[in-house]
């Protein structure tokens, strides 16, 4: 379809990016859903949203990687020829430590995958959107975290440094690609319901906490999809530059 939405969502086999891809499907976007290594999980979400009556294509591709990233949206353009949004929601987290016990390959690595992977997927974005370069214009949506504001101490410092430095980077890209019709925004979520925390050595981790969070509760992946979808539409067409929170009141 000429005017066919896009959305490429990194990371979107699990969790909040399963709950982003299923949910712009349902809006009218044609879905392509980025994952590392879990093929089973991204085919599951991409067979749920066919089922329904959306189109879906899977990519795997190591995000933190150029030439995997370029091969990524070489097939989206294959595809469909046409880019709307990006997802930028690949992120790890990795077991639970005090900064002294973070070793630098743990340090570096969550950096190259959670900030690499955004720095890379926007450029290849911003080549396709850019109304300067010949686009229509688009919106990016970085994933953050609530860690990049409290700094994760006594679990996750590297991670909450990742986030923070996607801070960074959602203000100033907004601030420079503007004028070219390109809008970028982030969410930062709180304390979701998702399998990350099994990686971080608390599966249960939500639970334990709630208690501090002013509504009493954890979130779910589909809250901080609604989200996600609100910044990149034309809902928000005067938004950019912006940070959702979505942490429950924290």
């Amino acid at each position: 379809m000429k005017d066919q939405k896009v959305v490429v969502i990194t990371g979107g086999s699990r969790g909040i990016g399963a709950a982003t891809a299923k949910l712009f499907a349902q809006n009218g976007y044609a879905v392509c859903i980025n994952y590392h290594s879990n093929r089973t999980a991204a085919d599951q979400v991409k067979q749920s949203i066919r089922d329904a009556g959306g189109e879906c294509l899977t990519v795997q591709a190591d995000v933190s990687n150029s030439s995997d990233v370029e091969r990524l949206f070489d097939q989206v353009d294959q595809k469909w020829g046409a880019l709307t949004v990006l997802v930028n929601n690949a992120g790890i987290l990795r077991t639970q430590s005090r900064f002294d016990g973070i070793s630098e390959a743990r340090f570096l690595d969550v950096l190259r995958t959670n900030v690499m992977s955004s720095f890379l997927c926007s450029q290849q974005a911003i080549k396709r959107m850019s109304q300067s370069l010949g686009g229509k214009g688009g919106s990016i949506v970085n994933v953050s975290s609530k860690a990049a504001q409290t700094g994760s101490p006594n679990e996750y410092i590297d991670y909450a440094a990742s986030k923070g430095a996607m801070d960074s980077m959602t203000r100033g890209l907004a601030m420079e690609v503007a004028a070219d019709g390109i809008r970028v925004n982030a969410v930062r979520p709180g304390l979701i319901y998702t399998d990350m925390h099994a990686s971080g050595g608390e599966a249960d981790r939500v639970d334990r906490l709630k208690s501090n969070i002013p509504l009493q509760r954890g979130g779910q992946a589909i809250e901080i999809a609604e989200a996600i979808l609100w910044l990149a539409s034309e809902k928000s067409s005067f938004v950019t530059g912006t940070f959702i929170d979505a942490s429950g009141g924290l």
